[in-house]
């Protein structure tokens, strides 16, 4: 299911924001409640993720929440003697979340932006990734970012792929939670492109086996995913201790591995350095 707006009208559905979140089946889930007393067990870390862009964090056929985010959360709070809580909400729902303290962490193949980082803080980066267009491999129109004006464009609300389709001149945004669901609106031709990260688009396509549909091999932006915290988050130190530990050690690579197929690439090894 999708919804499409203008330009305009994106604009100003952000401001309104959205409070509905998405809840799946899993253990030690907390519900997103107002009225549920925040727990101060310094030993518990409560991790906001959205399951609907694999293969970061999604639903396996089990119905069990599965991706690299997920095995590299857990795997944080191993290292780091911290008992990993999730909470499922929507992508749009991440921030808020943290922001109001109502999680510890989020990790949700989550892009660091100077934005972002007015209101909340990062851990050190886990993940290179970039923005991609994806089409319909008989499309001979759509070559770059700027051919997408007047198109209609495929996103997910409150990413930064939805970000950078809004700033494209008379473009229709057609919103969608799950990647399959955007491919299969762009392979029906009820959209022109999708733009999303790059690593989502790719495993999707391979995994759905949409043959019609390609990739732009030019990325939109260079960008790093980051596990947010609130600001001055007390778990934050333990947080960038444990996952410098995994990379440096070679349990990160192995999770990248299994996920990937490659070696992971060099990361900055601060926020600071992406800038």
């Amino acid at each position: 299911m999708s919804k499409r707006l203008t330009r305009g009208q994106f604009l100003r559905h952000l401001t309104l924001g959205l409070a509905t979140t998405l809840v799946v089946g899993a253990c030690r889930q907390e519900n997103d409640s107002p009225s549920k007393p925040r727990t101060t067990n310094s030993n518990i870390l409560r991790v906001a993720t959205a399951p609907a862009s694999p293969p970061f964090s999604f639903q396996g056929e089990d119905g069990k929440i599965q991706g690299f985010d997920i095995d590299l959360i857990k795997a944080i709070g191993e290292t780091a003697g911290l008992e990993v809580r999730f909470k499922f909400t929507r992508f749009e729902r991440l921030i808020p979340l943290v922001e109001e303290g109502k999680v510890d962490a989020a990790i949700s193949a989550i892009s660091i932006t100077a934005k972002r980082l007015q209101t909340i803080d990062f851990s050190v980066p886990y993940f290179k990734s970039g923005l991609a267009i994806a089409i319909r491999k008989d499309n001979t129109q759509i070559t770059d970012v700027k051919s997408l004006e007047g198109k209609i464009v495929g996103v997910k609300i409150g990413t930064t792929g939805a970000d950078k389709a809004a700033q494209i001149p008379n473009a229709q945004l057609s919103f969608f939670d799950f990647a399959s669901f955007q491919l299969q609106e762009l392979r029906n031709g009820t959209v022109d492109a999708v733009i999303r990260d790059g690593p989502i688009l790719q495993y999707s396509i391979a995994q759905s086996g949409f043959n019609n549909l390609k990739i732009l091999e030019q990325l939109l932006s260079e960008e790093y995913y980051g596990i947010a915290v609130p600001q001055n988050s007390p778990k934050l130190p333990a947080v960038n201790k444990a996952l410098n530990v995994l990379r440096e050690g070679g349990s990160y690579a192995q999770i990248y591995q299994k996920w990937f197929d490659d070696r992971p690439p060099t990361l900055p090894n601060s926020v600071e350095e992406i800038f």
